[in-house]
């Protein structure tokens, strides 16, 4: 598969001839289930041609944080990409000289992959990530990745929204290197887009109020925005001048995403739809739609 062929690239194309981490050499105190066994090294060889390893006996290279679009969800639509920033701040005895960071998606990163986002890079990379220095030891290393909607290459199934796995790996100016194959876990969604609508304006007090609107989010398959359907939507009021919204009832979208109830006029204020969002989609939150009421 040629996402699963990416895969290979990134973490073997550049990995140690035929290398494979000993188990006894990963990382301590991994997140969750983040060191899976043999992992391969991103890093084929260290400056001046010393060759990157992991010592048996002791890993001090360590990483303490991995940051992915400034800690937020990452949300494509249909048509625009995105650049993602990625950091892993690492440290080593020696320093640190590079580091990689790339998001994928699957149950296994050797043979279950069905989504890679994250740099370009083939066995002429010498230099994957830009590292500064926080002191002797310590680096915070970037790198950077343009994620398309369009792209077959990136997001081309809907069911690719949801949870993905970091990949994160730094390597020591002694050669030395630490990877994760799984560091943390990152959303990648599609948008969504929340309308509303309250009629008639203006309107009788005691009378009935319309409330309609649609919740939508992006398919990356037709590259148009589609009903989400099923979801649970708060109907929202705030009086006139007031700042706060106050929830009047909560209800589901139909089969097209479309909403629709009723409700009686009592005084003017704002009416708005409010999604809360799920792991696959953003939240979305309508702007307030003014009732007066006469």
């Amino acid at each position: 598969m040629r996402i699963r062929a990416t895969v290979a690239a990134v973490t073997g194309a550049l990995a140690l001839s035929a290398f494979i981490v000993p188990a006894a050499a990963q990382a301590d105190g991994a997140p969750g289930a983040g060191a899976v066994e043999a992992p391969r090294s991103v890093f084929k060889t260290a400056p001046h041609g010393v060759q990157a390893h992991v010592s048996r006996a002791a890993v001090d290279t360590r990483i303490s944080s991995v940051t992915v679009n400034g800690g937020k969800d990452v949300v494509l639509g249909t048509t625009v990409a995105k650049t993602i920033t990625a950091s892993v701040t690492a440290t080593d005895n020696s320093g640190i000289q590079d580091a990689m960071i790339f998001l994928w998606h699957g149950s296994n990163i050797d043979s279950d992959v069905d989504g890679y986002l994250g740099p370009k890079v083939d066995d002429n990379t010498t230099q994957v990530s830009k590292c500064t220095k926080v002191n002797a030891t310590t680096s915070t290393c970037k790198v950077s990745f343009k994620v398309d909607p369009r792209s077959q290459n990136d997001l081309y199934k809907n069911s690719l929204a949801g949870t993905w796995k970091v990949y994160a790996s730094a390597l020591a100016k002694d050669g030395q290197w630490v990877e994760y194959n799984a560091y943390k876990s990152q959303h990648v969604q599609r948008a969504s887009t929340q309308t509303v609508n309250a009629a008639p304006e203006p309107v009788k007090k005691g009378k009935t109020i319309t409330v309609t609107g649609k919740l939508a989010r992006a398919n990356w398959e037709t590259y148009k925005y589609a009903g989400y359907v099923g979801q649970p939507v708060k109907l929202q009021f705030r009086k006139k001048n007031s700042n706060t919204y106050t929830t009047v009832k909560t209800l589901k979208t139909n089969g097209t995403g479309n909403l629709s109830t009723t409700v009686k006029a009592v005084e003017d204020g704002y009416w708005r739809y409010n999604f809360a969002g799920t792991t696959t989609t953003p939240a979305a939150i309508a702007t307030g739609d003014f009732v007066d009421v006469k």
